[in-house]
């Protein structure tokens, strides 16, 4: 069997079992990450994607909009985007200590509320566009951008920048919240 072969094979068996969520969804799916690792300093976000296209601009604005919020471990922003040509070296770079969230933007049914894609366990980045590049985070986050068509290069580069900033910020502040929650907090005290 062909590597190409192999590689659509592996990505139709994935072990991951991801769920379609409203940004509520989303919350709750942050505030389990936050339960099992609430020590903030030990988590890392890997925000992938690039500001050259307005919906693969979706990683750097969210890992822009935590760097501004004051996480430390935030790789890709707009300033420095983890992009395909990066992304290996810049994932490498990350101890696998930490917690890892990854977070990337996708293409999916699209309807009237934003909508997110979560699952326990690593994204593959770049699915959309037909880009085959390594999985990476122990809980991933893709977030809808646009609908899934013939022409996703098209689709990805023509996303609304008033949705996919709206997400952005609306991730951000999920991911706030759930590392601020009381439970939380106590729990990061007493380690």
């Amino acid at each position: 069997m062909g590597n190409r072969a192999k590689a659509r094979r592996g990505r139709a068996e994935d072990p991951v079992n991801r769920q379609r969520v409203s940004i509520e969804g989303v919350e709750a799916f942050l505030r389990k990450a936050a339960a099992v690792q609430p020590d903030r300093d030990q988590v890392a976000f890997l925000c992938i994607g690039t500001d050259c296209s307005t919906g693969d601009s979706f990683g750097p604005l969210v890992g822009t909009l935590l760097k501004q919020s004051g996480w430390g471990r935030v790789v890709g922003t707009l300033d420095d985007p983890c992009d395909a040509d990066r992304y290996e070296s810049l994932k490498s770079a990350i101890p696998e200590s930490l917690l890892t969230i990854a977070i990337d933007a996708c293409l999916g049914s699209k309807e009237e509320e934003p909508g997110y894609i979560v699952g326990e366990g690593p994204l593959f980045p770049g699915h959309a566009v037909g880009k085959r590049l390594s999985p990476a985070g122990h809980y991933s986050i893709a977030g809808i951008v646009g609908p899934k068509s013939v022409k996703p290069y098209w689709t990805i580069q023509h996303a609304s920048l008033h949705e996919v900033l709206g997400m952005a910020r609306a991730l951000a502040s999920a991911v706030q919240a759930a590392w601020s929650q009381p439970e939380v907090e106590a729990m990061r005290l007493k380690a």
